[in-house]
């Protein structure tokens, strides 16, 4: 042993642990590199696909209601409510609602109506999952 140098702290079989540990920690820093490259693409993947996923207004459990201004869905001879959208709206469309624009081919007071409907959805309605999806920071 060197003098002023600490030794190494060997196990019994007299192997050296310091050895040992440092090429578990280079083993797990390589897994961790592998597991952040392959994670990446995935989560690039992701967020393009909160995009593109749609948001039926309203959805297949309320088919041929109309959204009341406080976004539940009524019977059409509800006054004030709108018909439905008439089509689905991508993530980034009630993205952009959410944050104060409104939806396409909707009055501001008929867009504010779809937003608070899409926001009332829950597990198991259509376009719950993307609109959770929404919600995920990023």
């Amino acid at each position: 042993m060197k003098e002023g140098l600490p030794s190494e702290p060997s196990d019994a079989n007299g192997e050296n642990c310091g050895i040992v540990n440092r090429r578990r920690a280079l083993m797990m820093g390589a897994v961790t590199a592998s597991a952040v490259v392959s994670i990446k693409p995935a989560l690039a993947q992701t967020a393009g696909s909160v995009l593109n996923c749609e948001i039926p207004v309203p959805g297949k459990h309320a088919s041929g209601g109309f959204i009341a201004p406080n976004g539940k869905v009524v019977t059409a001879d509800t006054p004030g409510a709108f018909p439905p959208a008439g089509r689905n709206f991508t993530g980034e469309e009630v993205r952009r609602a959410m944050r104060g624009r409104t939806l396409p081919g909707t009055s501001n007071d008929q867009s504010r109506a779809y937003v608070k409907y899409i926001r009332r959805l829950q597990s198991g309605q259509s376009g719950f999952t993307c609109y959770a999806s929404l919600q995920m920071p990023r």
